[in-house]
């Protein structure tokens, strides 16, 4: 060993941990790892930088895009939402179809936006079948998975192995190469959940059918909003009349939230039942009459009371307008009505919200929501809500028009809408971009099939084409769409494996996979590879475990003499299908608190799948490439 080789396989070593500990982002990691070794003098500022250039990172990048146009034209949602219809309120037939259609999306688009578009439509039906929803979000999460199996593009371990073949000499695997193991998977996943189903939240078990409340009185009663919202009246001589909410500053000075301002619309007619009802924003004037609807508790409603010389009103007092009495509505409808609902929404793991303030968080000044509560894990937060920081698996209560909560459910990169009440999330509507974007999309797929322009140039295609055609609005939401912390690692590891076979680290590592295992043959080997690919994955992204063990994997073919095609599949196959961890993959995480899952629910359910499937494809994978 020489000192470059050591110093490459200590970074290799001190990143693994990083990746293992999950204190510091993968990509800054990444990037550490880089930056030592050009410093250290193992790679070239060229050899360091080729990992950005990379085709693999340049086609994620457009694939990002193109998922991008698929999600906001509504495309991805109309047939999803369309195919599942058939499965009726058979838990069985719901179950298959949840997967056939899962698999099928995420052959075309990254696993996370597949599950991110997929929850609300699955959430819907479930509680409309009256099935727990925690019988179908977790083969939800595992499909996307194994649907990324089917194409070339279909997840990034695809990727990185074909790139590491052809830069070997071997030949390129062609758009539909990988299909018959997707195939594969597919089909052994769906038998095994239809077994290992039964280990999954049940209706019975603490009355789960109720958790993801989908009517508008579930959903209040869950985040007990009746017993923190009060009303007040504005006096003729109140110091708060002809004053902005944005100059009130009232959460910030009382930690209230305003949840509407009703006020009366004709002099003819003097029912409140007749008043607007608008969600309140920071350019809402208060004037005199109105009733202010808040949300906290009554100390410190009692306290924005006094100062501005409100009138209190009784929380169970039907509202009075020239005596005439209103009648009280019932639980919810205080929050919504046909313009203005409420929804529950979850943080997708890659969110920027993250770690962020609520009173950060921008959701009154983008899109004109308000936060009325907060569930993390069996709490519930109700009060100073503002000073709270957002955490990962955190559920949020939101309210606002529906116009504005479906433009929340649009932009899925920071958060899923999973609660919308039944009657609104069923209803999917078709962008007139759609069929342009699904045009883009069998474009694109016919390109990558003939093979008539380079992959890369394919998808970078699809991608311009679909910000020209409108599918993404401008460049700006098309960089959104773009997870970057992806490929900051991807093009940041691609020059690790460079500097792992340039220093002979790959070899020597291969050397003793095969003086370990060589000597029972190629099919040890394969199960060695395989092991060692899925376990890792378990603690590090799929993304990296792929970069890191592909070129140890075709080292060690070669010199068994072997074809490198099985051992880079099992390497490829091995990453992409962790389930015995929420946190092994993003779809996994997504889907752990919309579905109230346990980290036993994994290991009852994942385990086992992972088993089967590893088991099956140590049989199926020298059929296809024999040695």
């Amino acid at each position: 060993m020489n000192g470059p080789m050591i110093l490459t396989l200590a970074t290799l070593g001190a990143a693994s941990i990083l990746f293992v500990s999950g204190k510091v982002r993968s990509d800054l990691v990444a990037i550490g790892a880089l930056l030592a070794l050009m410093l250290g003098g193992v790679l070239t500022a060229e050899e360091a930088l080729s990992g950005f250039s990379n085709s693999v990172v340049i086609m994620m990048i457009g694939l990002f895009v193109v998922g991008g146009g698929i999600f906001h034209t509504g495309l991805a949602k109309l047939v999803s939402s369309k195919l599942l219809q058939l499965g009726g309120a058979s838990d069985t037939r719901l179950l298959i179809m949840v997967m056939l259609v899962t698999s099928l999306i995420g052959a075309f688009v990254s696993n996370t936006g597949t599950v991110a578009v997929m929850m609300p439509i699955v959430v819907s039906l479930a509680m409309s079948a009256r099935i727990n929803p925690g019988q179908l979000l977790m083969p939800l999460a595992f499909a996307s998975s194994l649907g990324g199996m089917l194409t070339l593009i279909g997840t990034a371990p695809n990727l990185v192995i074909t790139e590491i073949l052809v830069s070997a000499g071997y030949e390129k695997l062609s758009f539909f190469s990988f299909t018959p193991i997707g195939v594969v998977c597919i089909m052994t996943g769906l038998l095994a959940m239809l077994f290992l189903r039964r280990f999954l939240p049940k209706e019975e078990e603490g009355g789960t059918d109720k958790q993801s409340g989908r009517t508008l009185e579930e959903l209040a009663q869950k985040y007990q909003l009746t017993q923190n919202l009060y009303r007040v009246q504005v006096a003729s001589d109140s110091a708060i009349r002809s004053k902005t909410l944005r100059e009130l500053d009232i959460p910030a000075q009382f930690g209230l939230n305003i949840i509407e301002i009703r006020r009366k619309i004709s002099a003819k007619n003097q029912f409140f039942k007749t008043i607007n009802q608008e969600i309140a924003g920071p350019d809402t004037m208060i004037e005199s009459e109105d009733i202010v609807y808040v949300n906290g508790s009554f100390e410190q409603v009692r306290q924005f009371a006094d100062q501005y010389d409100l009138i209190l009103l009784d929380q169970h007092a039907a509202e009075r307008r020239a005596d005439v009495q209103v009648e009280e509505q019932q639980e919810g409808e205080q929050y919504a009505t046909r313009d203005v609902g409420i929804a529950e929404v979850m943080l997708t793991p890659n969110s920027s919200l993250i770690g962020r303030f609520v009173k950060h968080s921008g959701f009154r000044e983008k899109y004109r929501i308000n936060i009325l509560g907060i569930q993390r894990k069996e709490q519930y937060l109700l009060h100073h809500l503002k000073e709270e920081k957002m955490r990962f698996g955190d559920a949020l209560l939101v309210q606002g028009t529906w116009q504005d909560i479906a433009l929340l459910a649009a932009d899925q990169s920071d958060v899923v809408v999973v609660g919308q009440p039944i009657e609104e999330s069923s209803k999917v509507t078709m962008d007139q971009k759609a069929p342009i974007a699904a045009g883009v999309m069998l474009l694109m797929v016919l390109l990558l099939v003939t093979e008539i322009v380079p992959a890369v140039v394919a998808v970078m295609t699809a991608a311009v084409l679909m910000v020209v055609l409108g599918c993404v609005r401008n460049m700006e939401e098309a960089y959104k769409t773009v997870n970057w912390e992806s490929i900051v690692l991807i093009g940041g590891m691609i020059p690790v494996s460079i500097a792992v076979e340039k220093t002979g680290a790959a070899g020597l590592l291969s050397d003793g996979l095969v003086s370990a295992l060589g000597s029972y043959g190629p099919l040890v080997m394969l199960i060695g590879v395989y092991l060692t690919t899925s376990i890792m994955t378990m603690f590090i992204s799929n993304t990296a475990s792929t970069v890191l063990l592909a070129p140890i994997a075709l080292s060690a073919a070669i010199q068994l003499d072997a074809n490198p095609f099985p051992f880079l599949f099992a390497v490829a196959v091995g990453a992409s299908m962790c389930f015995a961890s929420p946190f092994s993959t993003p779809p996994n995480a997504l889907v752990m608190s919309a579905g109230r899952y346990r980290f036993s629910h994994y290991l009852k359910v994942g385990l086992p799948l992972q088993m089967i499937i590893g088991v099956v494809m140590i049989v199926v994978l020298p059929l296809l490439f024999p040695f």
